[in-house]
């Protein structure tokens, strides 16, 4: 089963505060920043930080991730070297910004690989998680996608994406001024969700800047998790109960999608009659109805969720 990451919670390398508030937060990912949210000057030791913050301890079930610096600068092959050498035992996956081409995943792979051979580690362990923040990298989507088996999620960068098409706009996830049918966004989203679908890795949508509006956030997530999206980052506290509630089923939805399963399963049985349609209820369902739930019973398991309403086949 995929790693939960319904909230993705960014959190500065170079803050030993931010680290140990981020152990104590109800967020499925947490992921220490080596890029945007780090200066150049605070690199090399943060660096160290996040080494020996990933080697106390104390994450739980969170995914463990390290976004490192992007392979157009000086600090990439550090970063990685440094980082995977220093905590590669106890980190989950890295990120890698600003993603291109296929080549530039392939090359993270390959040094991914070299340490871990050198370090004794586990070959192909560690995931690898490409974020897609500008044109080109749209363009070359589905390659990237596909270019190495450690890949698990293709993210969307919003604001440099914004800023390599001259979307007229400075406000991240809003739409621009001027756009007043549908959603600016919309086929940058489904771009993305269809080249991870078609290759089994996940989708998760970037952040939302107003970190105080709550409700924005809400209505922002809700339009990718509507879509089919896994997740979406969080950049404050405050936004990962809204994360988590939206990218979970309702309750209702998954009682009914884990009573779908076991309807359906007891009906195609021998003893329910090996029959392939049927009626749930006013409901009739069948094989692409037992698929559908799966999507739904999916999320609501790695949510934790539990059922509040079962199914029980008919007496004979």
């Amino acid at each position: 089963m995929p790693r939960p990451r319904r909230s993705c919670l960014a959190v500065p390398g170079s803050s030993q505060k931010m680290i140990d508030k981020a152990r104590t937060l109800p967020a499925d990912q947490v992921f220490l920043d080596l890029e945007d949210a780090c200066a150049p000057l605070a690199k090399p030791a943060a660096r160290k930080t996040i080494v020996a913050a990933l080697n106390e301890g104390g994450w739980g079930e969170r995914t463990r991730v390290v976004r490192v610096n992007d392979w157009t600068t000086e600090w990439t092959y550090r970063d990685v070297v440094e980082v995977v050498e220093g905590a590669g035992a106890n980190l989950d996956c890295l990120m890698l910004p600003k993603v291109q081409t296929a080549q530039q995943v392939q090359a993270l792979d390959l040094l991914l690989t070299q340490i871990e051979k050198t370090m004794g580690y586990e070959v192909g362990r560690i995931g690898i998680e490409a974020q897609i923040e500008n044109a080109r990298g749209l363009v070359e989507v589905d390659a990237i996608a596909t270019a190495s088996p450690r890949v698990e999620t293709i993210i969307f960068g919003p604001a440099d994406f914004m800023a390599s098409i001259n979307m007229k706009s400075l406000v991240v996830g809003e739409q621009p001024p001027g756009y007043d049918v549908g959603d600016a966004y919309h086929y940058i989203l489904m771009r993305i969700l269809m080249a991870a679908r078609a290759n089994d890795v996940q989708a998760i949508d970037g952040p939302y800047l107003q970190i105080r509006d709550v409700d924005g956030f809400r209505r922002v997530a809700g339009r990718a998790a509507a879509l089919g999206y896994d997740g979406k980052w969080v950049l404050h506290p405050g936004q990962i109960d809204a994360a988590n509630a939206v990218f979970s089923p309702d309750q209702s939805d998954y009682d009914h999608a884990e009573n779908i399963l076991d309807a359906y399963e007891f009906f195609t049985s021998d003893r329910g009659g090996q029959r392939g349609a049927v009626m749930l209820g006013d409901e009739m369902i069948d094989e692409a109805s037992r698929k559908m739930a799966l999507v739904i019973a999916g999320k609501g398991r790695a949510a934790a969720m539990t059922r509040t309403d079962k199914w029980t086949p008919p007496v004979e």
